[in-house]
């Protein structure tokens, strides 16, 4: 039990005279007849006790990851376990160990609650001037791996951290393919911006909740209100600035929110997929105001820092993995940050759902399934959707998002709406904006048209099943 050493002389015992020690100790020897050996190394060996007070037992977890895991799998035997030797009313409170969020979480010990249980979760976030800045506290530089493919963006975001507003990369355009640490990188200039300058408004948003927020503020009657908030910011972070394009208000109004920050000096930092110039269809001034400041490029990670973010990531999950593994992993898995933590992810839960040790031959299998995984879950956007199918049927990517009602643009705009609900994630009021801020019910009745013709007409048949494999062959 050496992992579970603790400076029992610094800490108080409780009225009862036992320390947090000997408590999780006891709860260990029940846990342990009651899980797998591997289960029990894997899962609980690495939590430790920290404090006691009350019935409260107080103990640190490696990772956010860690305590979901923990919470989804184990909570209802630990809240058993926890009962039998603390006692009625015994609570438990768990602490991620860096510090980046606090879970307190109340375990009624009664058994006859045992499946009703009072679970209040609390993740702090830092809220600057009395609003939340949405920010992720996980994403900090610590744990951002640099390498060749990401170091410039590293280093001009570490310059911003230092002095938001006050230096030449402003704005600081970052932009890169899917998974490649990209929102990772400018959340954590937000965290450390927040961490260093506690006066100053920063938020973070996507492009889409921006445009959402903006259309409810047409409705409400509060686009002053709206534009006045973001006006007022000292850092605006904006995530795939791409999804703008198409929506001609939610760009005009965001061009004047623009320039009112640039010319006050405040921060702008965006991401995207594409580089500027390669945004088609987004208003020329803001391509124009997009290259004022700095862009840098994110690619895949070379092998070495593929090798170095699973490393990081194991320590971070508690994992114990073999260099040979991760040196396999890393050979195999070269799109993206996303899918090596993936690959990391499905191994652990493998090996300790199935009682297995995780081996090579493990690993390869679960590469094996990850890159199948890839290939039938091909990355589509709508921005890719309306490409094809406006190119296959001669109709301009720019009528679909108008009012016109001429017919081979309507067919085109229904054709695109229901690719979208079928081959995106995007919800009904995400699509509908995509193609000039149209209503969900628009986007259900485009739908229903498509399917109600599909169950009858060969013709649209063969048609969506052309522009269907068309797309998915261009995602590839």
């Amino acid at each position: 039990m050496d992992n579970l050493k603790t400076t029992e002389a610094t800490i108080d015992k409780n009225s009862s005279g036992l320390t947090p020690s000997h408590v999780w100790k006891n709860c260990l020897t029940k846990i342990k007849e009651n899980v797998t050996l591997m289960t029990y190394n894997t899962w609980f060996l690495p939590i430790r006790p920290v404090d006691i007070k009350d019935s409260t037992l107080k103990v640190q977890l490696p990772s956010q990851f860690f305590w979901e895991w923990i919470d989804e799998h184990y909570s209802s035997l630990i809240h058993k376990v926890l009962g039998e030797i603390i006692g009625p009313g015994a609570k438990l409170a768990y602490v991620i160990s860096d510090d980046a969020a606090s879970i307190d979480e109340s375990f009624s010990a009664d058994s006859e609650k045992s499946r009703a249980v009072s679970r209040v979760i609390k993740v702090e976030q830092k809220k600057a001037n009395g609003f939340d800045s949405h920010l992720n506290p996980r994403y900090r530089f610590d744990n951002f791996i640099k390498g060749e493919g990401n170091e410039l963006a590293r280093a001009a975001a570490g310059a911003i951290s230092d002095n938001p507003g006050g230096t030449s990369f402003n704005p600081f355009f970052v932009y890169g393919g899917v998974g490649l640490g990209k929102t990772h990188l400018i959340q954590a200039i937000g965290n450390s911006i927040l961490e260093n300058f506690a006066d100053k408004k920063v938020i973070y948003l996507s492009s889409d909740s921006f445009t959402v927020e903006f259309v409810e503020s047409i409705q409400s009657n509060k686009i002053n209100e709206f534009s006045s908030f973001y006006r007022s910011m000292d850092v605006l972070i904006i995530d795939d600035i791409q999804f703008l394009i198409g929506k001609e208000k939610t760009q005009d109004l965001f061009f004047h929110i623009f320039n009112t920050l640039h010319q006050s000096r405040k921060q702008i930092i965006l991401s995207s997929d594409k580089a500027p110039k390669d945004l088609k269809g987004l208003d020329e001034r803001l391509i124009s105001r997009f290259q004022w400041g700095l862009q840098a490029d994110i690619q895949p990670p070379a092998f070495e820092t593929r090798i170095a973010i699973l490393k990081k990531k194991t320590e971070d999950y508690g994992m114990t993995i073999s260099p040979e593994i991760i040196e396999y992993i890393a050979y195999h898995i070269t799109s993206n940050i996303r899918e090596l933590e993936g690959c990391l992810i499905k191994l652990l839960a493998n090996a300790s759902l199935n009682s297995k040790e995780i081996t090579l031959d493990l690993a390869k299998k679960i590469v094996r399934e990850v890159a199948t995984e890839r290939k039938s879950n091909l990355t589509v956007s709508i921005d890719d959707i309306t490409k094809v199918v406006c190119g296959h049927l001669s109709v301009p990517e720019n009528k679909v998002r108008e009012k016109t009602r001429k017919k081979e643009v309507v067919l085109a705009r229904q054709i695109c709406m229901y690719l979208s609900s079928k081959l995106t994630k995007s919800s009904l009021k995400t699509i509908g904006l995509h193609f000039g801020g149209r209503d969900h019910s628009t986007v259900i009745h485009a739908c229903s048209t498509i399917e109600q013709a599909l169950s009858s007409d060969i013709i649209v048949q063969e048609l969506v099943g052309n522009l269907k494999s068309k797309i998915e062959l261009s995602s590839s």
